[in-house]
């Protein structure tokens, strides 16, 4: 028996989905709780400001990164090499998504652009975690440099990403995914790990 939604629970569902299609600063309280069916004292309740319903948002959305990250780990416990490779196909399979809006983070911190903002806050701390554990995974690759491989990864999924957001009709999803495989290639080919 499948466990019933809690009020809090569905409206960061519903929060989540128009804060991603829409844009934070486009989706009032109001939508919100219109379209989650909780009563307004129920929204403040669980959510006392708009600002903390970006968080729980933005954390919501670094979870499903990590679990993501987590299964790829899991999936090819055996090959860091690999886990790079599926982990850069995933990508590729968000931003060929025609529901694709971006990068939530990235969204975030554009909409956001004061440092001090709980919203940029979170998704920069966020972006920083995952990248991390996505270094590690570089480390156990036996990348040359892990770090110096990361950050071209990560500037070059940056650039697709918003390449295949705003250019979605002309983005050559090829020429991403041969020039990360070939970073990968650089920096692992010869000292992987045995």
């Amino acid at each position: 028996m499948e466990k019933k939604e809690s009020a809090k629970e569905r409206i960061l569902r519903v929060a989540s989905d128009l804060f991603y299609k829409d844009g934070v600063r486009a989706v009032g309280i109001d939508r919100i709780i219109e379209e989650s069916g909780v009563a307004k004292a129920s929204f403040y309740r669980n959510y006392p400001t708009k600002d903390s319903l970006i968080v729980a948002y933005l954390e919501l959305r670094h979870d499903r990164r990590t679990d993501h990250v987590e299964a790829v780990k899991l999936r090819y416990p055996n090959s860091p090499k690999e886990q790079l490779y599926s982990l850069l196909d995933e990508a590729l399979e968000r931003m060929t998504n025609p529901e694709f809006r971006g990068c939530p983070f990235m969204n975030a911190v554009v909409e956001f652009p004061d440092l001090d903002h709980p919203g940029h806050q979170c998704a920069v701390e966020s972006r920083h975690r995952i990248w991390d554990s996505i270094e590690d995974i570089a480390k156990e690759a036996g990348a040359r440099s892990p770090t110096e491989l990361v950050s071209q990864l990560r500037m070059l999924i940056d650039g697709a990403t918003m390449n295949a957001y705003i250019d979605k009709a002309s983005f050559r999803s090829e020429y991403f995914i041969n020039a990360a495989k070939q970073l990968i290639e650089d920096q692992c080919s010869v000292h992987s790990p045995t």
